[in-house]
């Protein structure tokens, strides 16, 4: 059998004094404001679609200066390297003294070998690219950081021809072949 306790046995809650009952009341006023809020931007939401609407403070859809656009493109499609070796390139005289530039042309650039290809319009300028393949190494890495470019390639004037695609026809020549 159980027994039941009695009227004397329950536990005595204690009555809210004043601070206890302000405490209450100022939690069930942010309650009901923070609610109010909520159907107040749920209101505007769907006055200017999905709450979407310029206003005086900056927001995602501001227009960025062209710079700011470029860079943020070239961190996104992960284009830190091909840039940064573009520039360098561009400024090709710069590095290998205008006289060597004369007679040099910078190709394309392999990011995952590291090798950079050059082209020279003559074997004697050729020879002397090899000669300085080293120090524009390091030149070059002092601005792009370690090992972007690991090797230079050096082609004279016969140097082997520029295949465009990676599937070739065995015995093929080039475009030319094709025609007549």
């Amino acid at each position: 059998m159980s027994e039941e306790p009695g009227p004397a046995e329950q536990p005595k809650v204690p009555e809210a004094s004043g601070i206890d009952l302000a405490r209450v009341a100022l939690r069930a006023a942010k309650e009901q404001a923070r609610a109010r809020g909520q159907a107040a931007q749920d209101r505007k939401q769907v006055r200017w679609g999905n709450g979407l609407r310029s206003g005086a403070r900056a927001d995602g859809r501001d227009p960025l200066p062209l710079g700011s656009a470029i860079n943020g493109l070239i961190r996104e499609k992960a284009w830190e390297t091909p840039t940064a070796v573009a520039g360098v390139l561009g400024r090709w005289p710069e590095i290998v003294g205008e006289e060597l530039a004369k007679h040099t042309e910078p190709g394309p650039h392999d990011a995952e070998e590291g090798i950079l290809v050059v082209r020279c319009d003559s074997t004697s300028w050729a020879t002397q690219l090899r000669l300085l393949a080293p120090q524009l190494v390091a030149r070059i890495n002092a601005d792009l950081g370690h090992g972007t470019v690991r090797l230079i390639k050096v082609y004279g004037p016969s140097g082997p021809p520029q295949r465009y695609g990676k599937l070739r026809a065995p015995g093929s020549t080039g475009p030319g072949d094709t025609y007549g």
